[in-house]
């Protein structure tokens, strides 16, 4: 693979160029992230855990997924707009991009060019790649709008969807107020640099590894270990056979942390319109 340009596939396809700003904004966090081995604190760990949970567990795998995805449940639209906002405090992109990409590789699953993060292409390219190599369907406001028009007309996902990035500012001085330099290291860069691998891991790992439930028309996976790292996530060939279904996990052992948590909300009478597996996945199970 060429340093600078990734050849296409075939003849009249994209050439892609790397984004050196990418490149340049991953390794910072890498590096930061090793920096902050030098600034270990039990107190600190804790931190990065819980900020794992919160923006990964309730931001990504409940808020950006299962509600804004997929519309599996519906709650009072304040509450969206928290949810959605811890979402975009981990770091993956405003709440278009990020469901505007999904419904894509939902849309196209596996397809070598239209699936933004298709694993034909490779381990590192559904993993990271994609996004070094970026592609304007994916990239451009203008063009990945068009999957995801629901959120796009919405004022306040459109602020977040251009600063949400500037959210890690207001949360890095809250840290330092309270733990110093050693809370903002594991708060944000630690944080932050094990979320991203926990979700790359569903886009390219239960892609190649794992067991099936089910015969989809696609090589999703379930795998214990993303799972485990992701919420729930993990049991990927499930959410692909039936992807607007509130519960990820099926099986028993198949554990699903963020469905207790829509669950939890349902209970109290905050999540509405839950969508359940059909009748038919039970009984092939």
């Amino acid at each position: 693979m060429s340093l600078s340009s990734v050849e296409p596939k075939q003849k009249g396809e994209e050439k892609l160029a790397i984004s050196w700003w990418h490149v340049g904004f991953f390794g910072a966090y890498h590096a930061l992230a090793l920096l902050a081995l030098f600034f270990f604190s039990w107190s600190a760990l804790g931190v990065a855990i819980f900020g794992h949970w919160l923006t990964g567990s309730i931001g990504i795998c409940l808020a950006y997924h299962r509600m804004l995805t997929h519309r599996s449940f519906q709650v009072p639209k304040w509450l969206e707009y928290v949810l959605a906002t811890v979402g975009a405090m981990a770091l993956q992109g405003g709440p278009i991009f990020w469901v505007a990409s999904h419904r894509q590789h939902h849309a196209f699953t596996e397809h070598v060019d239209k699936d933004p993060y298709s694993s034909t292409r490779g381990f590192w390219w559904s993993h990271i790649l994609w996004m070094v190599y970026p592609r304007a369907d994916y990239f451009e406001r203008d063009l990945y709008v068009r999957y995801a028009p629901d959120l796009a007309r919405d004022p306040y996902y459109q602020w977040l969807d251009r600063y949400c990035i500037a959210l890690q500012l207001p949360l890095a001085v809250v840290l330092y107020f309270i733990g110093g330099w050693s809370f903002v290291l594991w708060g944000i860069f630690v944080r932050t640099l094990m979320l991203w691998h926990s979700t790359w891991f569903i886009n390219s790992a239960t892609h190649m590894w794992g067991y099936r439930n089910f015969e989809s028309e696609d090589n999703s996976r379930n795998l214990w270990w993303a799972a485990i790292l992701a919420y729930g996530e993990g049991w990927h060939n499930n959410h692909h056979t039936y992807p607007n279904m509130a519960p990820a996990g099926l099986r028993w052992w198949e554990f699903d942390p963020t469905w207790l948590v829509i669950r939890g909300l349902q209970i109290v009478g905050l999540a509405k319109k839950v969508v359940m597996p059909p009748p038919q996945a039970i009984a092939k199970l």
